[in-house]
């Protein structure tokens, strides 16, 4: 059987997450119902990432394994005729049998949207968060550079999935203002359950002057989660970039 690895992008708004699941709707179980009656038999897909309910990419990586006989460059556009209009597979392409999605991703990028406006806008429900409290980007900017680097990421991570351990390492941590739009994006080797939008509800507290900047080594270092500060809504969070090493990371990068 072929390796097959695509590009998508997908508007996770009306989705349960990536993961498949019995009782509710998933990319991953839309994708597979599509490639499945595309390619004539069961098809399983493996993600990049489990990214959780309502959050969406730019950016997203999957592989399966088919032995069909349609021309991997017409894959795409088969496949879209099947998918809801909020999935789109961009591209693909045959990848070495041992390439997997997720084990082989060098570093990801998420992006966290806030709309900084008392007033919300329709256009953006469901793909930004509605934060009505003036935003301190200099102090925000400040602390944030304090998760950059390998650290135990337990105070920023929700308990829901097993993990063999909690260290990570950041790569960056760059927070924009784009008018009343602001944008923070981390880039790591991986990330936590609810890492990313843990990481954002501490900056928030940290703008607020519940917590100080020069607090979060300390606060990493205890380990505890109740210390830091909200998981803010996953509405804001979307997988922005990925890499890969090899032919495939030209695909990506």
């Amino acid at each position: 059987m072929k390796n097959i690895a695509i590009r998508l992008m997908f508007d996770g708004s009306r989705y349960h997450g990536w993961q498949v699941q019995k009782t509710e709707t998933t990319i991953a179980g839309t994708l597979e119902s599509a490639l499945t009656d595309l390619c004539k038999h069961p098809v399983k897909i493996h993600g990049c990432g489990r990214t959780d309910a309502g959050v969406h990419a730019e950016l997203y990586c999957a592989n399966f394994r088919t032995n069909s006989s349609i021309p991997t460059e017409r894959l795409p556009f088969a496949v879209n005729s099947l998918l809801p209009p909020d999935i789109v597979v961009q591209s693909a392409t045959p990848v070495p049998d041992e390439f997997d999605a997720n084990l082989s991703c060098v570093k990801k990028e998420y992006t966290y949207r806030i709309m900084n406006s008392q007033i919300r806008n329709p256009f953006y429900a469901g793909r930004v968060y509605f934060y009505p409290r003036s935003l301190d980007i200099e102090t925000m900017q400040n602390a944030s550079r304090y998760f950059v680097g390998t650290h135990d990421f337990a105070a920023v991570r929700s308990v829901g999935t097993d993990t063999k351990t909690t260290v990570r390492t950041v790569f960056w941590y760059e927070i924009e203002e784009k008018g009343a739009l602001f944008e923070l994006r981390a880039c790591a080797d991986g990330f936590l359950y609810n890492m990313a939008r843990a990481m954002v509800g501490t900056l928030l507290y940290v703008s607020e002057g519940k917590i100080a900047p020069d607090d979060i080594p300390r606060l990493l270092e205890t380990q505890d989660r109740r210390l830091t500060g909200p998981t803010v809504p996953p509405d804001g969070l979307y997988l922005t970039r990925i890499w890969y090493d090899g032919d495939i990371g030209r695909l990506f990068n």
